[in-house]
């Protein structure tokens, strides 16, 4: 480790057990810290140890409660800098609002951006997040953004089941430079679902683009959060002659009706990592979770040890 900083990892409440990880494959102990809340629903905060001049990573998905997650990390980075921590780096695997990059219609509020501010208002030095919905979110932020990529724990993942005659298949057209590098990490075609969306979290498929039949498909997108897109995707993809259909992605949101449909989707298996926790209410017999705590710790070494990230994309 680099001398004269001394790194530290720190936990919020939101994933804990990613943190314990990551902290042991950096070769640390969590820092102390306690989070209360009051009667009337307040956060409160207490830094257990000095982080004078001490490079601190604080690891806070913003799932759900998103708002909850995200004042408490808020008040985390308040607390870390009023401390005087060295350098402040807010490590967010799953970047909640991010699908609020841009104004969809007149008067619409720019969500990404507003918690871009806050968290460097908040006194954030550096961020480090996983496959953010849209790229430009990087560049909300005037401060060294470091975004990681779920794609090569994937990939492996999907080698070790040697598929012999597959297609990597997006979910939409946005989707389409994902899908494309899996494809290529594993020799696979491409092939894209059309679809529009006439409403967020309803999709409604139009076409599959590309050939699918007698070939065992992977669908990815970045997160999967109602599974309408996934489900209603895999259907068609059968429906136009695949023999399995493999769904995978790294932000496995899962609200609202996706357990349901899931359970009764023809999925073969749900690929996932577990930048935002599976709570037990979720966890599903065709739902396979993968640890980012590895890249994240690698991330974390990199950047203390003022070494390139770029290195962890291959």
């Amino acid at each position: 480790m680099q001398k004269g900083r001394e790194l530290k990892v720190f936990a919020g409440t939101a994933n804990v057990d990613l943190a314990k990880e990551v902290a042991d494959y950096v070769g640390v102990p969590l820092g102390l810290s306690e989070v209360k809340h009051f009667s009337d629903g307040e956060t409160s905060i207490y830094i257990g140890e000095s982080v004078r001049g001490c490079d601190v990573f604080i690891i806070q998905p913003l799932c759900r409660p998103v708002n909850d997650n995200l004042v408490e990390l808020l008040i985390y980075i308040d607390a870390l800098r009023r401390a005087s921590a060295g350098r402040i780096n807010a490590v967010i695997p799953y970047y909640g609002y991010a699908r609020q990059d841009r104004k969809m219609r007149a008067r619409d509020p720019i969500t990404a951006k507003l918690v871009a501010d806050l968290l460097t208002t908040a006194g954030t030095d550096r961020l480090i997040s996983m496959d953010l919905h849209a790229g430009q979110i990087q560049g909300f932020f005037n401060i060294p953004v470091d975004h990681l990529l779920g794609i090569p724990i994937l990939a492996r993942y999907f080698k070790q089941k040697n598929i012999q005659n597959g297609v990597v298949v997006s979910p939409d057209l946005g989707g389409v430079t994902r899908a494309r590098e899996l494809g290529e990490r594993l020799h696979m075609s491409l092939a894209i679902v059309d679809k529009r969306r006439p409403e967020p979290n309803v999709a409604e498929i139009m076409n599959v683009i590309g050939d699918v039949r007698g070939k065992e498909a992977i669908l990815i997108d970045d997160l999967i959060d109602t599974a309408g897109t996934i489900t209603q995707g895999a259907v068609e993809i059968l429906n136009r002659g695949a023999k399995a259909v493999y769904a995978c992605c790294t932000h496995a949101v899962l609200s609202g009706p996706a357990k349901k449909r899931l359970l009764n989707s023809p999925l073969e298996e749900v690929v996932v990592t577990n930048t935002i926790p599976l709570n037990n209410n979720l966890k599903l017999d065709k739902v396979t979770v993968l640890s980012v705590a590895g890249l994240i710790g690698e991330a974390i070494k990199s950047i203390h040890q003022e070494l390139s990230v770029s290195r962890l994309f291959d």
